[in-house]
Parts: structure tokens; sequence; C-alpha cells
């Protein structure tokens, strides 16, 4: 099936995608992660300690915060520190992100630290959740890395790989891996977080201008999970090249 994308793409065409690690000195793994115009800086920052419904049980915690900078988008957009409180969808996507990177650590091997990724927008075009996520592993991996060449920890806590990737039908037609043009026109859009292993973390999916139908959604899986195993190979090599 054909469709002509904005962007020109075959309907299974992932955007350029580029993972640049060790773009942050401080941090303890860190990376710039590229969906094509969408750019997320994540950062992995470890914590001695562990939130209060955490103590004394012997295990760690992963958790991740996210936002936009403002002139991220089109328009300037007020920070949301300025306004005194984080929007629902900010919430929505730190949290998909902590619960995607949860799925695939064994917490009991950090012992009792927190690691927070933090990630920050740096310029939006559509899947900025779906970077975050993918961008996300890469920067808890190094860290991870980090913690286990220090001694400080002996097992490794990074079970499988992560990543995410959206998907939409557009203009009638499937698509993997929608820019702004799409997502904003598709007629149906879902977002897939799975493993290494293929198993599924999350799916959200989304009827915009209609319901889809069984055989669409299972179209738009198949294009999800061979897109995430390319991610995935991003993701090796951005970790193999080191922080």
């Amino acid at each position: 099936m054909y469709v002509e994308r904005p962007s020109g793409r075959d309907r299974d065409a992932l955007r350029e995608i580029t993972i640049d690690t060790g773009v942050n000195r401080y941090a303890e793994g860190s990376c710039l992660v590229s969906f094509g115009h969408t750019r997320v800086l994540a950062t992995a920052s470890l914590e001695e300690g562990v939130p209060g419904f955490l103590r004394g049980r012997g295990q760690g915690w992963v958790t991740a915060e996210y936002g936009m900078l403002p002139r991220a988008t089109h328009t300037r957009g007020r920070r949301e520190a300025a306004q005194g409180k984080q929007s629902g969808r900010t919430q929505e996507i730190q949290r998909l992100v902590g619960r995607s990177l949860r799925a695939v650590t064994n917490l009991k091997a950090l012992g009792e630290r927190q690691i927070t990724i933090d990630c920050d927008v740096v310029q939006a075009d559509g899947g900025t959740r779906t970077a975050s996520i993918t961008g996300g592993w890469v920067a808890l991996r190094l860290a991870c890395d980090k913690l286990m060449s220090a001694g400080l920890i002996t097992t490794d806590p990074v079970l499988d790989q992560v990543a995410a990737v959206s998907c939409g039908l557009f203009r009638g037609a499937p698509v993997l891996d929608l820019d702004y043009d799409e997502d904003s026109a598709a007629e149906a859009d879902a977002n897939f977080v799975l493993t290494g292993r293929g198993d599924i973390v999350e799916v959200q999916a989304t009827g915009e201008k209609r319901g889809m139908t069984s055989r669409e959604f299972e179209d738009l899986f198949a294009l999800a999970r061979a897109g995430i195993q390319q991610l995935m190979a991003h993701q090796r090599s951005a970790v193999q090249a080191g922080p």
C-alpha cells in the first residue's frame, strides 16, 4: 500500500535516528537522541537513598522527569516552573517513561539507590515521548555501567532493552514514526513500548478521527515491532561508543 508522506519517507521508514552519548559531563549517563527534527536530551543522575516508601526494603528506584524547553515548538511556551505546576500531559509522559524503564530494571540489584532520568525536549516535531523512552534507556544503561565499573554494584540491573515508536493511520494507510505534520492529521495513532524480547510494556492507541479495525491495529503493531528493532540497534551502537 503506497501513501505519499509529507517527509517523502516510505510508510515503513523511520526518520533519521541519531543518539550522541556523553553530552553532559556531570551526569552518570547522558545522550542527545534525535528522531528527525525531534531532539531530546536524556540524563541519568544517581542518588544514594530511595523515596520514603522504599526505605529499608533493600531495593532501588528508577524514575523520570520530562519537560519541554520554551522554544521547543514553533511558538514560545511558558516554563511550567513559572506557572507553578506541571501540565497533565507532562505528568503522564514522565510516568510513562519511568514505567517503561522500570520494566527492564532489576531494582534489587541497584541497592538503596535512585536513578532519575531527566528528559528535556530541545526541539519537538512529534514523538517526544517515544524519543524520551529510547534515549532514556541509553542514559540508564550508561549510568549502570558506571556503577558496575566503580564496584558499587555487582549484578547488572538492566535486564533488557526498551524502546518506543509511534505509528498511525495517515491518509488511510498505516505509517511508522509520525512527525508533527502526520500526527496532527492522523485518523488514528498509537505509541508502542516494547522490550528487546518483544514483550509489550505499554500501548497507547487512540482513534483521533475514527476508530481503527483490529486488522489496522495489527498492521500498526507489525510496523512498530520492525521499527523498534532498528531503534534498538541504534541504542546498542550508542552504548558501545561509550560516554
